[in-house]
């Protein structure tokens, strides 16, 4: 394992309105928003007043909120292989929900759940790409 596995690195919101979404975050803690391109659609980077990135924020597609799915954060760990993480969380008894992938220029990801039931990512960074926490907005 690499000395960087396993602490917590990264936060996505899955938002049933993303415009409320960011009314609520700048109001309350003075986030700024980018809209960024990536895998056919749209995530939004969220920045503090300092323009350090802190999180992103994407839509949840219809279908999801229609069935229920309610807005919620991921939080994702740090891991210097995203693949060889997965199939540790599998063989230590969780599981694979969503395997590795790309999330073009920003890192490989994969969505994982543990052995209690606690869903979680694994956050892989691109090699040309910096921690997002390190980046500043623009």
């Amino acid at each position: 394992m690499h000395a960087e596995d396993g602490r917590f690195c990264w936060f996505d919101l899955a938002a049933v309105d993303v415009a409320a979404a960011k009314r609520f975050y700048a109001d309350a803690f003075g986030w700024r928003f980018a809209d960024v391109r990536a895998n056919g659609g749209v995530f939004t980077r969220c920045s503090d007043a300092d323009g350090r990135d802190v999180a992103s924020l994407y839509q949840l597609r219809r279908d999801d909120v229609e069935r229920g799915a309610a807005s919620h954060w991921t939080a994702y760990l740090a891991v210097a292989d995203v693949a060889a993480a997965a199939r540790r969380v599998a063989a230590a008894g969780g599981r694979v929900l969503v395997q590795p992938f790309a999330v073009e220029d920003v890192a490989r990801i994969a969505l994982v759940e543990d052995a209690v039931g606690a869903f979680f990512g694994l956050w892989q960074t691109q090699a040309q790409s910096p921690p997002l926490r390190s980046r500043r907005a623009p």
